[in-house]
């Protein structure tokens, strides 16, 4: 996703209502969220539906890592050889 422009990409709510379409089409092709103020506090971000979606796969992966570090620091994980092992097991090599 790229970097929040503070000039182009903040708007306030009633400015929002009025060019909505432009707003849409702004995000859609710069790729940037837009921020959307009521009373000077942001209050809802607009985001491209491919960047949200990349966002979500990213989170998934760190999410993923942290479960992987909490385990191996647990003394939960496996040695490489024993993983490799099963995963050829399962596979049928």
């Amino acid at each position: 996703m790229q970097r929040l422009k503070f000039d182009q990409d903040i708007r306030p709510l009633s400015e929002f209502r009025t060019g909505i379409a432009s707003f849409l089409k702004q995000v859609r092709n710069t790729k940037r969220p837009l921020l959307i103020t009521q009373h000077g506090k942001g209050v809802a971000v607009l985001l491209d539906v491919a960047e949200y979606e990349a966002m979500q796969e990213k989170i998934e992966l760190l999410e993923d890592i942290q479960t992987t570090i909490a385990q191996i620091d647990s003394g939960a994980g496996i040695e490489h050889s024993e993983a490799k092992n099963a995963v050829l097991e399962r596979i049928g090599k």
